[in-house]
Formats: structure tokens, sequence, C-alpha cells
């Protein structure tokens, strides 16, 4: 009898931590920004928050980031510029060193993200897929 109540009252439980788990794996990144374009491939930019691409059809680039460590920032360079983040750090500790410029600035949270793209000309930004409203311009989704 008691084997029937464990199972009973365990088989929902975990069914509903295996669709916690398949909703948390598909919100995805999004990449949203206050530019002309409508989207951009991964490959534009991975120059952008490389430093190599600063300015898009005669407008100035404002790529901004998350903090070093950050779950999401972590994700997004995996999956739009196919780099972990110490590799990503010690790219820029040399382009600055060599006078190539500077990393992205990093913004605390998505929500300073948000309000960064929305009102600077130019702003790159990344926030959680579930994050996205109909205001925003999303250049790529991963």
């Amino acid at each position: 009898m008691q084997r029937r109540t464990f199972i009973a009252h365990t088989l929902p439980a975990l069914a509903g931590a295996a669709g916690v788990a398949a909703a948390w794996a598909d919100e995805g990144v999004a990449v949203i920004g206050n530019l002309p374009a409508r989207a951009l491939d991964a490959e534009t930019l991975k120059r952008i928050y490389t430093g190599r691409t600063i300015e898009l059809e005669g407008l100035l680039l404002r790529p901004v980031n998350l903090p070093y460590g950050h779950p999401l920032r972590r994700r997004f360079l995996s999956a739009v510029l196919q780099q972990q983040e110490d590799d990503y750090l010690a790219y820029w500790t040399v382009r600055r060193y060599i006078g190539k410029g500077a990393p992205p600035r990093e913004l605390a949270g998505t929500a300073e993200v948000l309000a960064h793209v929305r009102n600077t000309p130019g702003a790159i930004g990344y926030v959680e897929a579930s994050q996205l409203t109909p205001d925003l311009n999303v250049l790529l989704r991963r």
C-alpha cells in the first residue's frame, strides 16, 4: 500500500520537474538592437562583439554585455560567439593592451540592457527570449 502511494505522488512531481527543465532549455537567448537592420547573422554579431565592426549603415554601434560570470552572458558567448568566457576576456585584454579598443560596456542585468537598447540608437544587447516584447527589434534568436 505504501509503495503505491509513493509512486502515485512521485511520478507527477517528476513529470512536472521535467516540464520545467524542458521549458528552461527552450527559452534561449535573444539579441536585440536599436538599429535600422531587422536581423543580423551570428558572424556579424561576432564582429561587433569583438570590436571588428563598429558601425552599421552609418550608425555607431554600442554593444553591451552582462557582467562576467552571469549565466546569460555565458550562454550568449557560447551560442552566438562560440567562445568561452575566459577566452573572450583574454581576447579583450590583449586588444586593449595593444590599443585596439575596449570591450563592450557591462550592465548589471537584463532590465538595464532592455532600457539601454530601447533608449540608445545603435545599442545592441541580449536578454532571455522570455523577456521579449513586441516593441523590441530582435536581431538574432538562439
